[in-house]
């Protein structure tokens, strides 16, 4: 299912959390197929390791690395500018990066933890990066959710509280504004050459995504994993399977699991909902006049 006679050859991709899991496995397969990938983590050293195993096993040397930490506001910015000045071209947008089991507090820039790194972070670095996605069309940004969406709820007047939500309700509200917001930008890049769609890892085994969750329930959802979970490097080829596939080089909107399409959140089709999500996310993540290209 997830065998493609796509090349990407000449085509630059960012990968976040791309130092490890199934980012990592994300990154190297897009190697493979010959992308410029960049890779984007908060770790240098694991980012300079990876860079180089990724380098080693498919040959291809075109693979460099970019600090990016998501629970940071100026770090995305950062990462953006650079990227926009040092890449020249972003063909693919790989938003892998997210977080399970995060401390209940908030960040320097006044966000949740896990709706920041999960969402806000992804959101601003999306913003900031389709210019250059748009002038390198055709393009695709494909964005990591969860099945946890579907339990998701948003409430714009208090999605950053601290001591309100469990850290599943969380997650949960964190990937399904992420879905959401993908559904809201397809339909505002429509036209455009750049395509967006949401994927669902499932779950996948030999990742860090439990280290943040201790005792008894990170047990239990070890084991959980350990029984069901897929290979992280299946995963790593879904994700390229959505970059590379010429089958799907004009969908957008879509939501995709096992490189099938797969039923997306029923509220995806509530555009006055998703308008509502993406004009109050410009306001927590400050976007300022220079960075607004809607104006």
């Amino acid at each position: 299912m997830c065998d493609t006679s796509g090349r990407l050859d000449g085509k630059v991709a960012v990968v976040t959390g791309g130092s490890s899991g199934i980012g990592f496995e994300a990154a190297k397969n897009l190697a493979y197929l010959g992308a410029n990938v960049v890779i984007a983590s908060r770790n240098e050293t694991k980012l300079a390791k990876a860079r180089k195993r990724i380098q080693n096993v498919t040959g291809n040397r075109n693979v460099s690395y970019r600090l990016l930490d998501l629970s940071s506001l100026r770090s995305a910015r950062s990462f953006a500018e650079a990227t926009i000045h040092g890449e020249g071209r972003l063909d693919i947008l790989v938003n892998n990066a997210g977080a399970l089991g995060l401390s209940d507090r908030l960040t320097d820039d006044g966000l949740n933890l896990t709706m920041q790194v999960n969402y806000f972070g992804t959101f601003l670095l999306t913003y900031l990066l389709l210019p250059l996605l748009r002038s390198s069309s055709p393009s695709r940004i494909i964005t990591g959710v969860a099945a946890a969406m579907y339990i998701g709820h948003l409430d714009f007047d208090h999605w950053n509280d601290i001591g309100r939500y469990t850290s599943v309700e969380v997650l949960a509200n964190s990937k399904l504004a992420a879905d959401l917001f993908t559904a809201e930008l397809s339909r505002r890049l429509e036209s455009t050459g750049v395509t967006a769609n949401t994927y669902d890892p499932y779950v996948a085994r030999d990742t860090n995504i439990l280290n943040n969750i201790d005792g008894l329930t990170r047990n239990i959802s070890q084991l959980f994993v350990d029984l069901v979970g897929q290979p992280k490097e299946e995963v790593g080829k879904q994700i390229a399977y959505l970059a590379a596939e010429p089958a799907l080089a004009d969908v957008s909107g879509k939501h995709y699991k096992f490189c099938r399409e797969w039923i997306n959140h029923w509220l995806v089709y509530e555009s006055e909902l998703t308008e509502q999500l993406w004009d109050a996310s410009k306001k927590v993540v400050n976007v300022t006049a220079d960075e607004d290209w809607e104006v």
